[in-house]
């Protein structure tokens, strides 16, 4: 990989570090890393003029570097490659409070089009029928997914009801504000992927606060705390509480997990610390609905609150 970046780049680095999927090295004491890049070519455009907007208004996103025949991808052995370069130490950390501010510095409008995700219930669909046509096909000799993958199947078919009931029952309105996201956030919130612009895409403001909550919950932080917060900041409609509701349901915590399990990533012992978290996560789930309910009524999961009764 050291050839291949100092041929694309016109660099000379002696080392260069893996970190599973991704590559560092150093120049002059900076860091850049060489990751892999699944986004679409009409995305990238999007990503750049959302980057140079940020920086505009003073906002350290990472650097996208390009290569020495003026391209964003580099493609290394059938791979696609972009190489970034940090504006900040990728360890500072962004809470929930952060995340409020960064995801209303940017709207939607139809320069950043190809980065508007607003179709849930489709895409989870999809990826679940995927998954049950994978595990029949290559899981059967993983037994911890074997024994709990029914379970947040059924999870996953519970929020994408609930999405498709919000999609039918209500209107959408200002208070329901398409802004900058993340394709994913976990806990902590680290720069290294809060500012990679690799990352961003635009959808509902409650889908970062619900990936952030998710995770931090599964890192033992108290999550229902974060929720609160969130209601109590922002002016939710009852179509966007019903959607942040539906996506605390959705499993993306063991989907996410068990692609890199399917992928020969990880071992599948990496889903037992979640699995064991399943019931804490309903009695979770049912507070979180009681918590929402204060602000708008939403539609009941009747199997989970009968867990808080």
């Amino acid at each position: 990989m050291k050839e291949s970046i100092n041929y694309y780049y016109n660099l000379n680095i002696d080392e260069v570090e893996q970190w599973g999927s991704i590559y560092r090295f150093q120049i002059n004491n900076i860091n850049y890393y060489f990751v892999p890049i699944k986004r679409m070519d009409n995305e990238l455009n999007d990503i750049v003029n959302v980057s140079n907007e940020l920086k505009l208004r003073n906002i350290p996103v990472h650097d996208i570097i390009i290569n020495k025949f003026n391209k964003i991808i580099t493609n290394v052995l059938n791979t696609n490659y972009c190489l970034l370069k940090p504006n900040k130490d990728i360890y500072q950390e962004y809470d929930l409070p952060d995340i409020l501010a960064l995801n209303n510095n940017l709207r939607l409008n139809p320069s950043k089009s190809n980065l508007y995700r607003n179709n849930w219930g489709t895409l989870w669909s999809n990826k679940i029928d995927y998954f049950e046509y994978q595990i029949h096909e290559l899981g059967q000799n993983k037994p911890i997914i074997l024994n709990s993958f029914s379970y947040y199947i059924g999870l996953g078919e519970n929020a994408i009801s609930y999405v498709i009931n919000a999609n039918n029952k209500y209107q959408t309105s200002e208070n329901d504000r398409i802004c900058l996201s993340h394709r994913r956030l976990n806990y902590p919130n680290y720069a290294l992927n809060y500012l990679n612009p690799l990352s961003f895409i635009f959808d509902l403001e409650v889908r970062d606060i619900a990936e952030f909550i998710k995770s931090a919950f599964f890192a033992n932080e108290d999550a229902l705390n974060y929720l609160q917060y969130a209601l109590k900041k922002c002016h939710f409609s009852i179509y966007s509480l019903s959607l942040l509701y539906a996506r605390l349901l959705y499993p993306t915590y063991y989907f996410d997990l068990y692609e890199k399990v399917m992928n020969d990533e990880e071992t599948e012992e990496i889903l037992i610390p979640i699995i064991e978290k399943s019931t804490s996560y309903e009695e979770f789930l049912a507070s979180a609905f009681l918590e929402i309910n204060k602000y708008a009524p939403i539609d009941r999961v009747e199997w989970l609150l009968k867990k808080e009764l």
